[in-house]
């Protein structure tokens, strides 16, 4: 048996803007850390050791990991990688969702956001939130770098990822992810086995963990989120 917990970031600037984020980094809010503070906090209270931490490259993700591993008084060092990332919302990076639904219409925005292969125009690579523009992605090589992402993409790079380097882990190993909204989705897909439909309906909270129980197959036994009075429905058990 086995842990992995999936941890969304901290409410982030653009969370409280309503901004579309995607590959932009932006820093968490102060009820961003207070989320990180007590999901370690809730974290440390199960007493489960964590072998090894991951998250995504970006900074609101990495944030939410520090603050979590200063209250478990941890000093393990983590995993960065991209393939962790939120989806890239191509040319809808850095708009205000509300405003773009009152030019576009609510149906418009929802598909763009939920639906499996639909994905917005891509973002201008001139643009300063295009990631060719932001330093941190300098060592990625361009030609995988996307100018836009559907849900599908973002699921696609998630898994492999997950699959070559974290899955063998998990048969013995406890596992804590620091990552987002749609990646972590993506995740909850794989581990869950839900349809295509199903995944548009997964609600993420911000710095809520979710505690997954694996069996040596790594096959899920059981999972809840650790702060109840903010858990989302998971579709499953």
């Amino acid at each position: 048996m086995s842990f992995l917990i999936l941890v969304r970031h901290g409410q982030s600037i653009w969370n409280l803007e309503k901004k579309f984020t995607g590959w932009v980094d932006v820093n968490l809010t102060e009820v961003g850390k207070l989320e990180a503070e007590k999901a370690g906090s809730l974290i440390k209270s199960r007493n489960i050791k964590i072998d090894y931490y991951y998250s995504s490259l970006q900074l609101r993700a990495n944030d939410t990991l520090k603050i979590i591993q200063k209250i478990l008084n941890e000093k393990k060092d983590f995993t960065k990688a991209w393939q962790l990332n939120e989806r890239h919302y191509g040319a809808l990076t850095g708009l205000n969702k509300e405003e773009m639904a009152k030019k576009i219409g609510d149906n418009k925005i929802l598909e763009f956001r939920r639906s499996w292969e639909i994905k917005p125009a891509p973002l201008d690579r001139k643009s300063p939130y295009h990631p060719l523009n932001i330093q941190v992605y300098k060592d990625i090589s361009k030609e995988i770098i996307p100018d836009t992402e559907s849900l599908k993409d973002t699921y696609e790079r998630v898994i492999k990822y997950f699959e070559e380097e974290i899955k063998k882990k998990l048969s013995d190993k406890n596992i804590l992810i620091s990552a987002h909204g749609n990646s972590i989705r993506a995740l909850c897909k794989y581990l869950f086995k839900l349809g295509n439909n199903e995944i548009s309906k997964l609600e993420i909270p911000t710095g809520n963990p979710l505690l997954i129980e694996l069996d040596k197959n790594i096959e899920v036994k059981n999972c809840e989120y650790l702060d109840i009075e903010r858990s989302k429905d998971l579709l499953v058990f």
